[in-house]
Protein backbone atom coordinates (compact mmCIF):
# COMPACT_ATOMS: atom_id res chain seq x y z
CA UNK A 1 0.00 0.00 0.00
CA UNK A 2 1.62 3.28 -0.97
CA UNK A 3 1.62 5.96 1.93
CA UNK A 4 2.13 9.38 2.49
CA UNK A 5 5.43 10.45 3.96
CA UNK A 6 4.17 13.24 6.51
CA UNK A 7 3.41 12.31 9.61
CA UNK A 8 -0.52 12.66 9.32
CA UNK A 9 -3.97 11.21 9.21
CA UNK A 10 -4.95 8.80 5.85
CA UNK A 11 -6.26 10.80 3.30
CA UNK A 12 -7.86 9.61 0.18
CA UNK A 13 -5.14 10.96 -3.33
CA UNK A 14 -7.02 10.61 -6.58
CA UNK A 15 -6.51 7.59 -8.33
CA UNK A 16 -3.44 6.65 -5.88
CA UNK A 17 -6.20 5.07 -3.69
CA UNK A 18 -6.49 5.13 0.41
CA UNK A 19 -2.81 5.84 1.65
CA UNK A 20 -1.40 6.15 5.18
CA UNK A 21 1.67 7.60 6.58
CA UNK A 22 5.09 5.95 5.68
CA UNK A 23 8.36 6.94 7.30
CA UNK A 24 11.72 8.72 6.91
CA UNK A 25 15.07 8.73 5.04
CA UNK A 26 15.86 5.11 5.88
CA UNK A 27 19.79 3.92 5.22
CA UNK A 28 20.48 7.00 4.60
CA UNK A 29 23.95 9.24 5.46
CA UNK A 30 24.56 12.24 7.60
CA UNK A 31 24.89 15.54 5.77
CA UNK A 32 28.05 17.76 6.65
CA UNK A 33 27.77 21.58 7.47
CA UNK A 34 27.17 23.37 5.01
CA UNK A 35 26.43 21.26 2.19
CA UNK A 36 22.89 21.36 0.47
CA UNK A 37 22.18 24.40 2.27
CA UNK A 38 18.79 24.89 0.23
CA UNK A 39 17.40 22.00 2.22
CA UNK A 40 14.88 22.91 4.16
CA UNK A 41 13.05 21.83 7.53
CA UNK A 42 8.76 23.05 7.60
CA UNK A 43 8.38 22.79 11.53
CA UNK A 44 4.25 23.03 12.29
CA UNK A 45 3.61 23.51 15.94
CA UNK A 46 0.08 23.16 17.49
CA UNK A 47 -1.77 21.45 14.68
CA UNK A 48 -5.41 21.15 15.94
CA UNK A 49 -7.00 17.19 16.57
CA UNK A 50 -10.21 15.60 15.74
CA UNK A 51 -9.97 15.30 19.86
CA UNK A 52 -9.96 19.27 19.47
CA UNK A 53 -6.23 18.33 21.08
CA UNK A 54 -3.03 19.79 19.17
CA UNK A 55 -0.07 17.86 17.93
CA UNK A 56 2.88 18.93 15.95
CA UNK A 57 4.40 17.63 13.10
CA UNK A 58 7.23 18.58 10.07
CA UNK A 59 8.15 18.18 6.40
CA UNK A 60 10.79 18.99 4.12
CA UNK A 61 11.18 20.80 1.19
CA UNK A 62 13.74 22.86 -1.44
CA UNK A 63 14.45 26.91 -1.40
CA UNK A 64 13.41 28.04 -5.56
CA UNK A 65 14.13 31.32 -4.72
CA UNK A 66 14.36 34.09 -2.01
CA UNK A 67 11.11 34.05 -0.66
CA UNK A 68 9.12 30.83 -1.70
CA UNK A 69 10.05 27.09 -0.72
CA UNK A 70 8.96 23.65 -2.61
CA UNK A 71 7.28 21.02 -0.73
CA UNK A 72 4.28 18.66 -0.91
CA UNK A 73 0.50 19.77 -1.29
CA UNK A 74 -0.69 17.66 1.78
CA UNK A 75 1.45 19.19 3.99
CA UNK A 76 -0.89 21.71 4.47
CA UNK A 77 -4.96 19.81 5.03
CA UNK A 78 -7.83 20.08 7.39
CA UNK A 79 -9.10 18.30 9.71
CA UNK A 80 -10.45 16.54 6.84
CA UNK A 81 -7.73 15.66 5.17
CA UNK A 82 -8.60 18.29 2.44
CA UNK A 83 -5.66 20.32 1.13
CA UNK A 84 -6.02 23.76 1.94
CA UNK A 85 -4.21 26.97 1.30
CA UNK A 86 -3.30 28.55 4.21
CA UNK A 87 -1.18 27.11 7.18
CA UNK A 88 -3.31 25.09 9.82
CA UNK A 89 -1.06 25.16 13.05
CA UNK A 90 -0.09 27.38 15.56
CA UNK A 91 2.82 28.32 14.22
CA UNK A 92 4.31 27.30 11.09
CA UNK A 93 8.25 28.00 10.07
CA UNK A 94 10.87 27.25 7.60
CA UNK A 95 14.57 26.28 9.13
CA UNK A 96 16.58 26.90 5.72
CA UNK A 97 20.55 26.09 5.33
CA UNK A 98 21.39 24.18 8.94
CA UNK A 99 22.13 20.80 8.24
CA UNK A 100 22.54 20.37 12.56
CA UNK A 101 19.50 21.71 13.57
CA UNK A 102 20.94 21.71 17.11
CA UNK A 103 23.27 24.76 15.58
CA UNK A 104 23.19 28.33 14.52
CA UNK A 105 24.02 28.06 10.94
CA UNK A 106 21.71 29.31 8.14
CA UNK A 107 18.05 31.36 8.77
CA UNK A 108 14.68 30.84 10.24
CA UNK A 109 11.73 31.87 8.37
CA UNK A 110 7.96 32.18 8.80
CA UNK A 111 5.31 30.85 6.42
CA UNK A 112 3.17 33.40 5.68
CA UNK A 113 1.24 32.03 2.65
CA UNK A 114 1.05 28.66 1.05
CA UNK A 115 -0.15 28.29 -2.88
CA UNK A 116 -1.20 24.83 -3.55
CA UNK A 117 -1.00 23.27 -7.30
CA UNK A 118 -4.64 22.04 -7.14
CA UNK A 119 -3.69 18.96 -8.71
CA UNK A 120 -0.39 17.76 -8.08
CA UNK A 121 1.26 16.81 -5.10
CA UNK A 122 2.89 20.28 -4.38
CA UNK A 123 2.27 23.31 -2.79
CA UNK A 124 4.59 26.52 -3.18
CA UNK A 125 4.96 28.34 0.63
CA UNK A 126 6.36 31.74 0.94
CA UNK A 127 8.68 32.97 3.47
CA UNK A 128 8.35 36.52 5.42
CA UNK A 129 11.47 37.46 4.55
CA UNK A 130 14.54 36.84 2.00
CA UNK A 131 16.97 34.24 2.12
CA UNK A 132 20.05 35.74 0.86
CA UNK A 133 23.41 34.26 0.47
CA UNK A 134 21.78 30.84 -0.10
CA UNK A 135 21.77 30.01 -4.18
CA UNK A 136 17.99 28.06 -4.86
CA UNK A 137 17.45 25.24 -6.35
CA UNK A 138 17.67 25.43 -10.42
CA UNK A 139 13.95 24.10 -11.85
CA UNK A 140 14.24 21.36 -14.37
CA UNK A 141 13.40 22.29 -18.02
CA UNK A 142 13.23 18.37 -19.49
CA UNK A 143 11.83 15.17 -18.93
CA UNK A 144 13.23 12.91 -16.73
CA UNK A 145 14.67 9.37 -18.09
CA UNK A 146 14.53 6.11 -16.66
CA UNK A 147 17.97 5.26 -15.07
CA UNK A 148 18.73 8.86 -14.19
CA UNK A 149 20.42 9.08 -11.29
CA UNK A 150 19.30 11.64 -8.52
CA UNK A 151 20.16 12.35 -4.98
CA UNK A 152 17.32 12.93 -1.82
CA UNK A 153 17.52 15.57 0.72
CA UNK A 154 15.30 15.43 3.67
CA UNK A 155 14.37 15.94 7.80
CA UNK A 156 12.31 12.92 8.19
CA UNK A 157 12.55 10.01 10.54
CA UNK A 158 15.32 6.87 9.93
CA UNK A 159 12.84 4.45 10.45
CA UNK A 160 8.90 3.31 11.36
CA UNK A 161 9.46 3.04 15.13
CA UNK A 162 11.11 6.15 15.80
CA UNK A 163 9.38 8.59 17.29
CA UNK A 164 11.62 12.64 16.85
CA UNK A 165 13.22 13.49 13.97
CA UNK A 166 16.61 13.67 13.68
CA UNK A 167 18.69 16.51 14.51
CA UNK A 168 21.12 16.54 11.02
CA UNK A 169 19.60 16.33 7.66
CA UNK A 170 20.06 12.89 5.63
CA UNK A 171 20.68 12.26 2.61
CA UNK A 172 20.76 9.17 -0.06
CA UNK A 173 21.27 8.03 -3.75
CA UNK A 174 18.20 7.29 -6.27
CA UNK A 175 17.11 5.92 -10.01
CA UNK A 176 14.77 6.85 -11.59
CA UNK A 177 12.76 3.74 -12.28
CA UNK A 178 9.35 4.82 -13.69
CA UNK A 179 7.86 7.82 -15.52
CA UNK A 180 4.37 9.01 -15.80
CA UNK A 181 2.36 12.81 -16.93
CA UNK A 182 3.18 14.09 -13.55
CA UNK A 183 5.26 11.30 -11.35
CA UNK A 184 7.80 9.36 -11.76
CA UNK A 185 9.10 6.44 -9.34
CA UNK A 186 12.43 6.36 -7.66
CA UNK A 187 14.03 3.43 -5.89
CA UNK A 188 17.45 3.79 -3.48
CA UNK A 189 20.70 2.76 -4.85
CA UNK A 190 23.24 4.04 -1.99
CA UNK A 191 24.25 3.92 0.90
CA UNK A 192 21.37 0.52 0.31
CA UNK A 193 19.26 -1.15 -2.23
CA UNK A 194 17.08 -0.04 1.19
CA UNK A 195 17.31 3.68 1.07
CA UNK A 196 13.90 5.51 0.91
CA UNK A 197 12.47 8.74 2.38
CA UNK A 198 10.35 8.36 4.92
CA UNK A 199 7.67 10.50 7.14
CA UNK A 200 8.21 13.99 7.73
CA UNK A 201 10.35 13.45 4.28
CA UNK A 202 7.53 14.52 2.04
CA UNK A 203 7.76 17.86 0.02
CA UNK A 204 11.31 16.67 0.21
CA UNK A 205 13.94 17.60 -3.01
CA UNK A 206 15.43 14.68 -5.60
CA UNK A 207 18.08 17.36 -7.35
CA UNK A 208 20.76 16.07 -9.94
CA UNK A 209 23.98 17.73 -9.33
CA UNK A 210 26.45 18.37 -12.58
CA UNK A 211 28.53 20.96 -14.39
CA UNK A 212 25.12 22.77 -14.94
CA UNK A 213 24.60 23.08 -11.15
CA UNK A 214 21.72 21.35 -8.79
CA UNK A 215 18.49 21.13 -10.75
CA UNK A 216 15.72 19.85 -8.95
CA UNK A 217 13.95 17.36 -10.67
CA UNK A 218 11.19 15.70 -8.04
CA UNK A 219 9.11 16.59 -5.02
CA UNK A 220 8.76 13.35 -2.59
CA UNK A 221 4.99 12.34 -2.38
CA UNK A 222 4.25 8.68 -0.88
CA UNK A 223 5.81 5.62 -0.95
CA UNK A 224 5.77 2.35 0.99
CA UNK A 225 6.82 2.30 4.34
CA UNK A 226 10.26 2.58 4.92
CA UNK A 227 13.13 1.00 4.94
CA UNK A 228 12.25 -0.77 1.67
CA UNK A 229 13.24 -1.83 -1.65
CA UNK A 230 11.65 -0.69 -4.94
CA UNK A 231 10.42 3.01 -5.84
CA UNK A 232 8.53 5.68 -4.05
CA UNK A 233 6.38 8.32 -6.05
CA UNK A 234 7.82 12.10 -6.06
CA UNK A 235 6.13 14.94 -8.72
CA UNK A 236 8.06 15.64 -11.71
CA UNK A 237 9.34 19.08 -11.25
CA UNK A 238 9.37 19.57 -14.84
CA UNK A 239 5.73 18.86 -15.41
CA UNK A 240 5.05 21.44 -13.05
CA UNK A 241 7.86 24.38 -13.68
CA UNK A 242 5.64 26.79 -15.62
CA UNK A 243 3.16 27.11 -12.66
CA UNK A 244 6.30 27.34 -10.34
CA UNK A 245 7.06 30.42 -12.60
CA UNK A 246 4.08 31.95 -12.82
CA UNK A 247 3.91 31.87 -8.42
CA UNK A 248 7.23 32.85 -7.97
CA UNK A 249 7.28 35.81 -11.12
CA UNK A 250 9.34 38.83 -10.01
CA UNK A 251 11.55 36.63 -7.21
CA UNK A 252 12.80 34.01 -9.41
CA UNK A 253 14.92 37.30 -10.95
CA UNK A 254 16.06 38.14 -7.83
CA UNK A 255 18.21 34.60 -6.96
CA UNK A 256 21.50 35.90 -5.26
CA UNK A 257 24.71 35.13 -6.54
CA UNK A 258 26.57 31.95 -4.88
CA UNK A 259 28.06 32.85 -1.33
CA UNK A 260 31.67 31.52 -0.50
CA UNK A 261 30.18 31.01 2.81
CA UNK A 262 28.09 28.20 1.17
CA UNK A 263 24.64 29.63 2.73
CA UNK A 264 25.92 29.99 6.29
CA UNK A 265 25.69 32.80 8.75
CA UNK A 266 28.06 32.83 11.31
CA UNK A 267 26.12 35.44 13.76
CA UNK A 268 22.69 35.35 14.05
CA UNK A 269 20.97 32.28 12.79
CA UNK A 270 18.75 33.86 11.03
CA UNK A 271 18.18 36.17 8.62
CA UNK A 272 17.43 39.21 10.89
CA UNK A 273 20.84 40.42 10.09
CA UNK A 274 20.97 41.76 6.48
CA UNK A 275 23.62 40.26 4.19
CA UNK A 276 26.84 42.29 3.89
CA UNK A 277 26.35 44.68 0.52
CA UNK A 278 28.73 44.25 -1.83
CA UNK A 279 30.87 47.02 -2.50
CA UNK A 280 29.95 50.02 -4.60
CA UNK A 281 31.43 52.94 -6.83
CA UNK A 282 30.90 55.71 -5.74
CA UNK A 283 28.79 57.79 -7.80
CA UNK A 284 31.29 60.87 -7.75
CA UNK A 285 33.46 58.59 -10.31
CA UNK A 286 33.58 59.76 -13.66
CA UNK A 287 35.47 57.99 -16.48
CA UNK A 288 37.85 56.03 -14.74
CA UNK A 289 38.83 59.16 -12.20
CA UNK A 290 38.39 58.40 -8.64
CA UNK A 291 36.97 61.11 -6.35
CA UNK A 292 40.34 61.86 -4.86
CA UNK A 293 41.70 63.08 -8.37
CA UNK A 294 38.90 65.25 -9.49
CA UNK A 295 39.89 66.87 -5.62
CA UNK A 296 43.60 66.60 -6.22
CA UNK A 297 43.78 68.10 -9.98
CA UNK A 298 41.89 71.22 -9.55
CA UNK A 299 43.39 71.75 -6.09
CA UNK A 300 46.46 71.57 -7.71
CA UNK A 301 45.91 74.33 -10.19
CA UNK A 302 44.82 76.64 -8.41
CA UNK A 303 47.78 76.31 -6.24
CA UNK A 304 49.92 76.79 -9.67
CA UNK A 305 47.93 79.78 -10.07
CA UNK A 306 48.10 81.53 -6.54
CA UNK A 307 52.06 80.52 -6.86
CA UNK A 308 52.05 82.40 -10.04
CA UNK A 309 50.33 85.63 -8.79
CA UNK A 310 52.58 85.65 -5.75
CA UNK A 311 55.95 85.42 -7.79
CA UNK A 312 54.86 88.30 -10.10
CA UNK A 313 54.31 90.61 -6.88
CA UNK A 314 57.51 89.72 -5.58
CA UNK A 315 59.24 90.37 -8.69
CA UNK A 316 57.67 93.81 -9.25
CA UNK A 317 58.87 94.26 -5.55
CA UNK A 318 61.97 93.91 -6.49
CA UNK A 319 62.22 96.11 -9.41
CA UNK A 320 60.20 98.68 -7.46
CA UNK A 321 63.16 98.27 -4.49
CA UNK A 322 66.04 98.45 -6.85
CA UNK A 323 64.61 101.51 -8.38
CA UNK A 324 64.27 103.56 -4.76
CA UNK A 325 67.94 102.70 -4.55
Amino acid sequence: MMRFLAGTAAVIMGAAGVTTPAYGIANGEAVPDGRYPFAVKISTIGIPTADGGKRDSSCSGGLVSPHWVITAAHCFRDLDGNRVSHTVAEQTFATIGRADLSGKDGFIADVVEVVQHGEADVALIRLDKAINGISPLTLASRKPAEGQKARLVGYGLTNPRATQTPDRLRTGRFEVTSVDRTEMGLSGVAPRATTSPCERDSGGPYFTEGSGGVVLIGVVSRGPECPHTGPDIATRVDAIAPWVRSVLKDDLAAVPAPSSSKGRKPSGGTADSPAQAAPQTPASTVAGFSPVVLVTVPALAVGFVIFLIASGRRNRRSRGSHRRR
